[in-house]
């Protein structure tokens, strides 16, 4: 169902008691159930994929769907492997279509028995659980963290522990030092040393843990700030010594003008009545932080800031092909946007000043006030398109500070931030 966003005064201020960490609630939930011992995890995500993945872990179906939840898919490959049943690990049209062969042949080369039930590389899967023995592996370092972090998990049950050696550049560390930090705090022995990761075999230590809340579903408050003529919100649950590498979205938000102030139990952000980017084109890598990347090209996008975002590879195997997904709705909106290869161009879309001033480059005051799409003929209540993808529908949300829109699918937050909406109607955002 359709869902329609404005907000005529663009002022955000109010308090919101932040989801929590999908990334984080999945882990802990996969070392739960290879942990002999029981132990309590507080602040459980309530999102789809986590209520997912809990169900499943604790099914005696023969059959396990893992609908659209990757995550879930990836971890439970290798969790599987190593359980006394056999089972068929399937998902929703979408997640077939999802590779997972890369995962598939390293479990197999360490004794795994699984089965292609369709397409070769791809889900569903037939396993049948088996004891596997540890040794070296040697790796692709582009891969997914997702199969690295699978199979980082299983290590300490394994006979001898487990070295994963890296050929080529590491994608998306901040997740796999999750997985290890996480695997360490419950007593797993992990050393992580130049190209390898070395894991000793062993039993994990049942200990409460809780959890952060997601600072990528901070991101989308980071671009309301960014797009408001003023703002001051307060973010409960986020640490500063926080593992996820979304954490990094405050370091780029300050050259939109939002300050970010640690305070009890959170954050606070405000907004600046200026920003700080330059004259050359804003060039942001995001192979550590890949789940950002819709948010801050909307902010871009918006504010008429020339970018150039990197490092955007796994965004083609997502829900959606989201590079292909961005390009087709800003482009609906007016923006001009270009791709080349996996790299995203934001280019100059609204005219400038009289004075030759670009927009991007003024006073933020300035920009919030100024017509939403004056220069391009983006037209109010434009319907944006979700392909069936949760980041899609938040990211294109605060839009909705500089005229109303659309969004064709309102269920589509439940996979990561099931109260997106609830907390937009916290802060005056009209939803209907």
């Amino acid at each position: 169902m359709s869902i329609t966003l404005s907000h005529p005064k663009q002022i955000v201020k109010g308090e919101i008691q932040l989801t929590s960490s999908k990334s984080e609630s999945n882990r802990a939930l996969i070392i739960q159930a290879l942990c002999d011992d029981t132990f309590e995890i507080e602040n459980l995500s309530i999102s789809n994929d986590t209520v997912v993945l809990q169900k499943l872990l604790s099914s005696r179906e023969s059959e396990l769907s893992v609908n659209l939840a990757g995550t879930a898919m990836r971890f439970l490959t290798a969790y599987l492997a190593i359980q006394d049943k056999e089972v068929v690990l399937t998902g929703a049209q979408r997640m077939k279509e999802r590779p997972i062969k890369v995962l598939v042949d390293v479990l197999k080369q360490i004794g795994a028995n699984i089965f292609y039930e369709e397409n070769e590389g791809y889900p569903p899967l037939k396993i049948k659980g088996t004891k596997l023995q540890g040794q070296k592996v040697i790796i692709d370092g582009g891969i997914s963290s997702q199969y690295i972090s699978a199979l980082l998990m299983i290590a300490p049950k394994l006979d001898g522990g487990l070295t994963l050696e890296f050929e080529g550049e590491i994608i998306s560390r901040p997740y796999i030092n999750m997985t290890i930090e996480m695997m360490r705090y419950f007593g797993a022995e992990v050393n992580w040393k130049e190209n390898s990761i070395v894991v000793g075999s062993g039993n994990y230590k049942a200990k409460d843990f809780k959890v952060e809340a997601d600072w990528s579903a901070a991101s989308y408050w980071y671009s309301m700030v960014a797009l408001a003529k003023e703002a001051d919100i307060t973010l409960y649950g986020l640490k500063k010594d926080s593992l996820q590498g979304d954490s990094v979205v405050q370091e780029i938000y300050k050259s939109f003008g939002v300050e970010t102030e640690f305070v009890e139990g959170g954050i606070r952000l405000t907004k600046k009545s200026e920003f700080t980017i330059q004259d050359s084109p804003l060039n942001i890598d995001f192979v550590s932080c890949p789940d950002i990347a819709q948010t801050v090209a909307v902010t871009c996008a918006a504010l008429n800031v020339e970018a150039k975002l990197t490092g955007l590879k796994t965004l083609r195997i997502k829900e959606t092909d989201r590079i292909s997904a961005l390009q087709t709705e800003l482009t609906k909106l007016g923006f001009s946007v270009d791709v080349e290869g996996d790299d995203f161009l934001i280019l100059p879309s609204l005219r400038t000043e009289s004075n030759g001033v670009k927009q991007s480059h003024i006073n933020n005051d300035k920009i919030a006030s100024f017509p939403f799409g004056s220069a391009q003929g983006i037209l109010a209540m434009t319907n944006i398109k979700t392909y069936d993808d949760h980041r899609m529908a938040m990211a294109f949300a605060p839009l909705a500070l500089q005229n109303s829109i659309i969004i064709e699918d309102e269920d589509v937050v439940g996979k990561s931030y099931p109260d997106f909406w609830k907390d937009l109607v916290n802060v005056e955002i009209q939803v209907d």
